[in-house]
């Protein structure tokens, strides 16, 4: 009789914990310099211009169990453009390009996560310039574990090339190679 009761007991034990699994919450570490926001663009035709963006703020979710439940949001400040030229910079933030004064922050929010084999493509909405358009982002898990002070780390790298004109940005820009690296400590 205990082992009939227990049988149920048990699968309904297994049950519930696994209702109540659930996806870590992370916070990018961008003051350990352990995240970073880079991208490289054609200069005329002739060469590239690379940059990055060095103040942003972002969080995620993450289970490996349910990568389908993964969720991302980033907020860039559009100000901290970088691309080792002030001047440059300085006309990148001009209203000729992501005029800054008018769109202070390019941001960025996930819609869905999806798995294929090795390949894993976070969607979402890419706002930069006032204009949104929906992106999908090739991602990899580079991995995840404690970290020295106690802590959980996970960290992704991610890709993904942006036509400038789509964003109201001048056409002959052309395309916008973003190449992300985060890495989050888990809260």
């Amino acid at each position: 009789m205990v082992s009939k009761l227990l049988i149920p007991l048990t699968l309904a034990t297994s049950l519930i914990a696994a209702a109540n699994s659930y996806a870590a919450d992370y916070v990018i570490d961008k003051k350990g310099q352990h995240a970073f926001v880079s991208f490289k663009a054609s200069h005329l035709g002739y060469s590239y211009i690379v940059g990055r963006f060095n103040d942003f703020d972002g969080t995620f979710s993450h289970d490996a169990d349910n990568p389908a439940a993964s969720k991302v949001e980033v907020t860039i400040n559009a100000n901290s453009i970088d691309s080792n030229h002030q001047k440059r910079d300085d006309h990148l933030r001009s209203d000729d390009f992501l005029d800054v004064e008018k769109y202070p922050t390019i941001t960025f929010a996930s819609t869905s996560y999806e798995t294929s084999g090795d390949n894993n493509t976070l969607n979402g909405d890419l706002t930069i310039h006032g204009v949104t358009q929906a992106v999908s982002i090739d991602v990899e898990h580079i991995g995840e574990g404690k970290d020295p002070w106690g802590g959980y780390r996970s960290g992704f790298e991610g890709n993904v090339t942006v036509k400038a004109s789509d964003y109201g940005l001048p056409e002959w820009v052309g395309d916008i190679e973003v190449e992300l690296v985060v890495e989050g400590i888990r809260q």
